[in-house]
């Protein structure tokens, strides 16, 4: 898709690559050149389309992965992978503490043989996969890079994303395990490994989109996003690792709420916010590690229960917002995600959404078509600047590691959250459906939900406890004492891990020899 082909209308109009107007108020630097504003990339969507992801993962890796070679079959260019509550949590799906979340808000993945079935059929050297994973996120990737191994791929040629924000879980979501500090040090000893042995990986997704689901403002979601991000760079800067390396490997992630034009803004802001702190901040020279690549994903928490297909034109519209912003990749939620796991037709429909999008509307014809709107720029402008102001306040208290430990961030954001919950009670902030529009209106057919496959789960269970019956125990035990001998050093983790996992340890396993060592997070209060 070459960003200088010819389109014209069907009115006979020639539409340009870029529009600006040099004596324009608002005239910004052109897309692709510092600091970004107006896109990453000088053709965007016109050179290359964004990927199209839809985020799954449910009851078993079976299931998933037949979910997985459906959504490829219908045209989407990369996976995202949701793990249960038990694997971000680093437990087995035979342990006690799982019971009632085995394969409930994702895919279950305790050993290799999961991780096997979950991507057999799918060659993941062709694929970019995305995992939604925290806490455990370097298990999880490593457990990636064996299976690929075994099927004869190159680990230097897998492209994809692992999460592996920690400190947004402490802020707004709570799925960790460990303490911040050595929560800190599997981030970085994740940065260092990637760099050596997977150097397409993107290594981290910082993550604003859970902060906003937890309640933040636009702008608080920009400035503890990034202010997490910086934390990650002063981090592995302090390990040696260099800054232009670790920063072109860094993405985003963020949510595309429903004020369609606040939220195209905001993301603008972001790029120029993040092109600025690392060329400013960190002396960062490298054009890519300037840049602010990010994923999107519609609002879940806008979504609502009742007269669920209003959610079909949220998530469009949600959809519009993130493409006029310029984002990388996009899932569009189901409109059924406020009552279960997205139905296959759901999914489908919700990836049918963007692909409208994409070769419907023109809105990939120009890039940032909003660029010179008075509106949008002074929008813009103002998220900047109250996004600044937040960074400055977390600046001020250490950083973000500090701002979190001392519960900064997580009461702006439960404070804005409780504004918000008032707004909508009170019925000054509108929610069609639910506070406006809720009356009698029973017009609605009732819609099939995905339903926990309760055989499938008991499956998974035995499964994960026959895998620990076959392993060769001394073997296993031999690797994860040196796993543990690691973590109380300064070695790098993961080639440690890596080895416990061939030699038959489970995810849960692994995970409990860094508890032994690191012990748990207890969030106080």
């Amino acid at each position: 898709m070459a960003s200088d082909r010819e389109i014209i209308t069907d009115s006979g109009i020639d539409i340009e690559p870029v529009y600006s107007m040099p004596d324009h108020p608002y005239d910004l630097p052109a897309p692709g050149t510092y600091p970004f504003t107006r896109g990453i990339h000088p053709g965007m969507y016109r050179s290359r389309r964004w990927t199209m992801r839809q985020y799954a993962g449910f009851s078993s890796a079976e299931d998933s992965n037949r979910r997985y070679r459906l959504l490829l079959e219908r045209g989407v260019s990369g996976l995202s992978v949701a793990f249960d509550l038990p694997t971000q949590l680093g437990l087995d799906s035979d342990d006690k503490r799982a019971f009632g979340e085995v394969g409930r808000v994702g895919v279950a993945v305790s050993t290799l043989d999961d991780m096997r079935i979950l991507f057999d059929g799918i060659d993941q050297e062709a694929v970019t996969t995305s995992m939604t994973i925290n806490a455990p996120a370097s298990m999880l990737l490593l457990m990636y890079q064996i299976v690929a191994e075994e099927r004869g791929a190159d680990a230097k040629k897998l492209g994809g994303t692992i999460q592996n924000d920690i400190l947004k879980e402490y802020a707004a979501r709570g799925t960790y395990i460990y303490p911040p500090r050595p929560s800190m040090r599997l981030v970085t000893d994740t940065f260092a490994y990637c760099g050596e042995n997977m150097p397409m990986w993107n290594t981290i997704s910082v993550s604003g989109y859970h902060i906003r689901e937890a309640g933040s403002s636009a702008a608080q979601e920009i400035a503890f996003t990034l202010s997490d991000g910086i934390a990650y760079m002063q981090a592995a800067i302090d390990c040696g690792l260099d800054a232009d390396t670790v920063g072109g490997r860094i993405s985003f992630f963020f949510a595309s709420h429903s004020n369609l034009f606040e939220e195209a803004a905001k993301f603008r802001a972001a790029r120029r916010m993040w092109a600025r702190i690392m060329k400013e901040r960190f002396g960062v020279t490298s054009a890519k590690a300037q840049m602010l690549r990010f994923h999107t994903q519609t609002g879940g928490v806008t979504l609502t229960a009742q007269q669920p297909l209003n959610n079909v034109v949220r998530v469009a519209y949600q959809a519009l917002s993130a493409v006029l912003g310029g984002t990388q990749s996009l899932h569009t939620n189901g409109y059924d995600e406020a009552l279960a796991i997205p139905t296959a037709e759901a999914a489908t429909l919700a990836l049918r959404t963007q692909q409208i999008l994409a070769e419907e509307t023109g809105i990939s014809e120009t890039v940032d078509p909003l660029a010179g709107s008075y509106f949008v720029e002074s929008l813009t402008d103002q998220l900047e600047a109250k996004a600044q102001e937040w960074i400055d306040a977390i600046d001020e208290r250490g950083g973000a590691v500090q701002a979190i430990e001392h519960g900064f961030v997580q009461n702006a954001i439960a404070e804005n959250a409780y504004r918000k919950e008032v707004a909508r009670s009170s019925g000054a902030e509108i929610v069609i459906g639910v506070n406006r529009y809720a009356d009698a209106d029973k017009s609605d057919s009732p819609i099939s939900l995905h339903k926990i496959d309760q055989e499938m789960v008991a499956r998974q269970v035995a499964r994960t406890t026959a895998y620990k019956e076959h392993q060769d125990h001394e073997a296993v035990d031999a690797a994860l004492q040196t796993v543990r001998n690691v973590a109380n050093g300064e070695d790098n983790l993961l080639p440690y891990m890596k080895q416990a996992l061939l030699a038959g340890a489970t995810l849960g396993q692994v995970a409990n020899a860094l508890r032994d060592v690191f012990g748990e997070h207890r969030a106080e209060g």
